[in-house]
């Protein structure tokens, strides 16, 4: 009785077809899963005289291995199908299509070709957490109790703890280098920052700011001046000039501002440079040796110094922006501009 079943099973086996995944699935359901007509000759098993259990097994287990070859069988003459008809669903003679790709964002353009510069000159990248604590964001860096920085309409402070703000300049990067590291120290900080002022085409609450800093023994302010000389050459061509005023910055002594020679005009004067011809980039200055024995260093062996520009107001000049809020408002017909910087 059950071998005559078996071998039906078999003739059937070996004659099943299989053209597409419907019907391979619906072969592996009849002969291959757990509730298959071969399943339910095993359940049987326990039916058969224990002396003629030994003879059923092995003619169950014959069918079971006919039916797994010949699922095999099967899927591969589905797979080809498949492939072969994927094939001829691509028409070769139809023109390619226009792939349209994105470029690259034009602070991101502008922060790696500053860092392209300054690495070559030796300078390596740090970054630093964006919430910072007082030590190393005000204290450290030599600001006064009293300095405004320290006030709430300049600084972001977290509510629940007065000591703990948002950074207000990558600077704090510096002095976490300054803190584990011995010089030399040659380093660049770019990165995010933070201060509480009204968005306008001039400003914003959130914008980008790399700094560098470099200690070395006999590190002077005419080393100083010789890096910025080249960055500005390099990032605005070797026509631009450079000019450095006086000032002032708790963490440095003594300060400067550095300025270029406005790329509009040329330096004829106009209404980005403010008939003056020349146009900020940045703060510089040699680094405070209060500065340097906050973070441990030996300021009677060390000198260095530090400068900083905003990423924002180099693009703007580079790209000659005149919005700031441009880079933030993801404005499709802006962003598409700066596809030749991929």
């Amino acid at each position: 009785m059950y071998q005559d079943k078996v071998e039906a099973l078999k003739s059937e086996i070996s004659k099943a077809e299989a053209n597409t995944k419907e019907e391979l699935e619906a072969y592996r359901m009849r002969f291959i899963s757990k509730k298959s007509v071969i399943g339910d000759l095993f359940s049987a098993m326990k039916e058969i005289p224990n002396d003629q259990k030994r003879e059923f097994g092995q003619l169950v287990n014959s069918v079971k291995q006919l039916a797994e070859e010949k699922f095999k069988e099967l899927i591969e003459t589905v797979n080809a199908k498949t492939q072969k008809a994927k094939s001829s669903d691509i028409d070769l003679t139809l023109p390619p299509t226009n792939v349209e790709v994105g470029g690259i964002h034009p602070l991101t353009a502008t922060k790696q070709r500053i860092i392209e510069i300054f690495e070559r000159i030796g300078f390596n990248l740090s970054e630093g957490p964006e919430i910072e604590d007082d030590w190393h964001n005000f204290t450290a860096l030599n600001f006064p109790e009293n300095h405004p920085a320290r006030e709430m309409q300049d600084t972001f402070f977290i509510e629940k703890n007065p000591d703990i703000a948002l950074r207000t300049h990558t600077s704090s990067v510096q002095v976490r280098v300054m803190e584990n590291q011995k010089p030399p120290i040659r380093t660049l900080s770019p990165g995010r920052v933070f201060r509480n002022e009204a968005i306008s085409a001039r400003a914003h609450c959130i914008f980008h700011q790399v700094e560098g800093l470099y200690v070395d023994e006999n590190v002077g302010f005419a080393d100083l001046k010789q890096t910025l000389y080249h960055f500005a050459k390099e990032m605005f061509g070797k026509e631009t000039k450079v000019r450095f005023r006086p000032s002032y910055f708790p963490f440095t002594e003594p300060s400067a501002e550095i300025d270029i020679s406005c790329l509009l005009c040329k330096g004829k004067g106009c209404n980005i440079c403010k008939g003056t011809g020349w146009v900020e980039i940045g703060g510089a200055g040699m680094v405070d040796p209060n500065v340097l024995e906050n973070c441990g260093i030996d300021n009677q062996k060390y000198t260095g110094f530090a400068f900083g520009m905003g990423i924002e107001r180099i693009a703007m000049l580079k790209y000659q922006i005149k919005d700031l809020r441009l880079f933030t408002e993801n404005d499709i017909r802006f962003l598409k501009q700066f596809k030749p910087l991929l």
